[in-house]
């Protein structure tokens, strides 16, 4: 049975099968709302889901549903709302309710501003940029909606949510396991006020909703090893005023924070990581500010980044500390970075374009594909639990700002992907010639471990290969990585022509 076209009408009966009962105003602002987000969808990627009553469903209904779970803080951060998910519902529902729609890219931007307008919103503000702790307009709480992992929300917005605060959380059922990691390493921070399953009624999509409590800030500065490594220990909290900090001893706890940094664990651990390299320090302080904590420099060192780093912190290390921090040699200034959580990739969920899959053990390997990645437009990069970290001293050298130009996900084991439910290209020297190959509108590109090749598990999967003169048997995994992207920009631009 077909069925109904999209109308008002039909909108109005999905709400009411939700048990959702709006005012005729209210269903109006849905209706017109949706009209623009399907003008504006073919130009912008703003959902992939295409049908008017799953978008009804899937995105009206399951964010209009929050307002009824839980009490919302206003005014309320949306944190990576996309094409308005769950701001926009929500603030049909609740008029009342200060909202913060955030988003970095700049099309999204100018939709989320584009409908604001179109909807008569007051009390609304549409906010530019990535959510880092930088983040300085007053929020009494934060919402996500399939973002990241409980714990990445939590990191990101620790530093400037306030006491009794909420982080609210949009998730599917199985999520017991980030759960777990978030009260393990934020249990100081937050409590776990709300753990709540349920699912959108009419339908069988199941959901869970997590709601986080700050608790008080007094209570975690001294026990919070994060705090405690930047501040040098309980009491010192120089590192986070203006100014220099100077350390002269290897027994200083900043020092060995740093020195952790050249290693995945101590990454992970502090959430920061370290930039070096003039050019990649520069871009870095010059498009992506929010994301910069300190900048190191040695005792005695000409200062060259003064106009780039105003407001940023100064290290001062003795040239000997200096020199251990600085494993590359540069002799220059070194940008210690804030490291956002990755979100966990779903297989089940492609994007358009190009999903690039790295499982590279060699970190400069790694970082020289997200930078290639960054050139040719990749949608995402998924980083498999075989890779480095994309954040270590050697990746982020090959990298640059391109660590921050393109989203990271993390992803799983090679040995576990299917490609049963997305399209997947993988660069063998056993597929067939590259030139003959036609790419979809939207796939993953996997290149072999080094030194392993492929799992039996991939095998049935489409395999591409780069001719090459006799003799040569294989190219560096990331340099032919970065030849199949070319070509993959190529076509697109063959295409529209």
């Amino acid at each position: 049975m077909a069925r109904p076209a999209p109308s008002l009408k039909y909108l109005v009966e999905i709400f009411q099968k939700s048990n959702l009962a709006l005012s005729r105003d209210q269903y109006e602002l849905f209706w017109r709302f949706d009209g623009l987000l399907r003008r504006r969808n073919q130009e912008l990627d703003l959902t992939r889901i295409k049908s008017f009553e799953s978008t009804v469903i899937k995105h009206y209904v399951d964010c209009a549903l929050v307002p009824g779970l839980v009490e919302l803080p206003s005014p309320l951060l949306d944190i990576g709302t996309g094409a308005g998910f769950p701001g926009i519902p929500i603030k049909i529902v609740r008029p009342e309710i200060e909202m913060i729609l955030s988003e970095g890219r700049a099309r999204r931007v100018s939709f989320l501003k584009e409908a604001c307008a179109l909807l008569g919103f007051k009390g609304v503000d549409v906010y530019p940029h990535k959510i880092s702790g930088r983040f300085d307009m007053p929020v009494s709480g934060v919402i996500t909606r399939a973002l990241e992992t409980a714990a990445g929300t939590l990191q990101r917005v620790k530093d400037f949510l306030p006491e009794g605060g909420k982080v609210i959380l949009m998730k599917g059922p199985n999520c017991d396991r980030e759960i777990a990691d978030a009260k393990e390493r934020f249990g100081q921070s937050f409590d776990l006020e709300k753990d709540l399953a349920y699912s959108i009624p009419d339908s069988p999509h199941k959901r869970r909703l997590l709601v986080f409590n700050r608790r008080s800030m007094s209570h975690i500065q001294g026990a919070d090893p994060y705090f405690h490594a930047l501040s040098g220990g309980a009491g010192d909290s120089s590192f986070y005023l203006a100014g220099t900090k100077v350390i002269t001893s290897t027994n200083n706890e900043s020092f060995k924070m740093l020195m952790a940094l050249h290693g995945a664990r101590g990454i992970k651990k502090y959430g920061l990581a370290l930039i070096s390299g003039g050019r990649h320090v520069r871009e870095v302080l010059r498009d992506f500010p929010e994301q910069c904590e300190a900048l190191l420099f040695s005792s005695g060192e000409n200062m060259h980044y003064e106009a780039d780093a105003q407001g940023i912190r100064h290290i001062e290390l003795k040239p000997e500390l200096f020199r251990q921090v600085d494993i590359h040699g540069t002799r220059s200034p070194i940008l210690l970075v804030k490291v956002d959580p990755m979100h966990v990739w779903n297989e089940t969920d492609p994007v358009e374009g190009c999903t690039l899959i790295v499982p590279f053990q060699d970190p400069a390997n790694v970082g020289a594909a997200i930078r290639s990645a960054a050139a040719f437009g990749v949608s995402r990069v998924v980083i498999l639990k075989e890779a480095a970290h994309p954040f270590l001293p050697k990746s982020a050298r090959a990298a640059g700002s391109a660590l921050m130009r393109v989203p990271l996900c993390q992803g799983p084991s090679i040995t576990e992907l299917s490609g049963s439910r997305s399209s997947l290209l993988l660069l063998s020297p056993e597929g067939r010639n590259i030139s003959e190959f036609r790419f979809p509108s939207s796939f993953c590109l996997v290149a072999g471990l080094e030194g392993m090749g492929l799992p039996e598990n991939l095998r049935k999967c489409d395999l591409v290969s780069i001719p090459m003169e006799a003799g040569i048997d294989s190219l560096n995994a990331a340099v032919a990585t970065g030849i199949v992207l070319y070509l993959w920009r190529e076509s697109l631009r063959n295409s529209l022509s």
